[in-house]
């Protein structure tokens, strides 16, 4: 008995024909979305500046993170206060960890930084759970 060949098959998977226009109506619609997806990303990119990259800005992030969780600011996407407390104890947490781990290392105005912030936080926590 010869042994049967298995061949393979080829799928045309492109979006666009030979003249570059859409294959079908489902496809034509997918770059408009991505399109508006990244101008949408563009203005958000361009309207806020990001903070500069560092220890002190990871604090204030996490920290952040922290208030909006105690009810304390708003939250950016919803516009109201909610609080979620185990969220923000495991924020605060989380930032008394890296107080922690990055005991002596850290310059006196980071350290000075983290004490504050996280007694702060620690404060309004305990505040907030009465």
């Amino acid at each position: 008995m010869a042994e049967e060949e298995k061949g393979f098959v080829i799928k045309d998977r492109r979006t666009f024909d030979d003249k570059g226009e859409a294959k079908d109506q489902e496809r034509k619609e997918e770059p408009r979305k991505e399109e508006t997806r990244k101008k949408a990303s563009t203005e958000k990119e361009e309207g806020m500046p990001l903070p500069e990259v560092n220890f002190n800005s990871l604090i204030f992030s996490l920290s952040s993170s922290a208030l909006i969780n105690l009810g304390e600011i708003a939250d950016p996407n919803t516009g109201q206060k909610q609080r979620d407390l185990p969220l923000a104890k495991h924020t605060i947490d989380t930032i008394a960890m890296l107080q922690d781990k990055t005991k002596g290392n850290l310059n006196p105005e980071e350290k000075r930084f983290l004490d504050t912030i996280l007694a702060d936080l620690r404060w309004r926590y305990v505040k907030t759970a009465e």
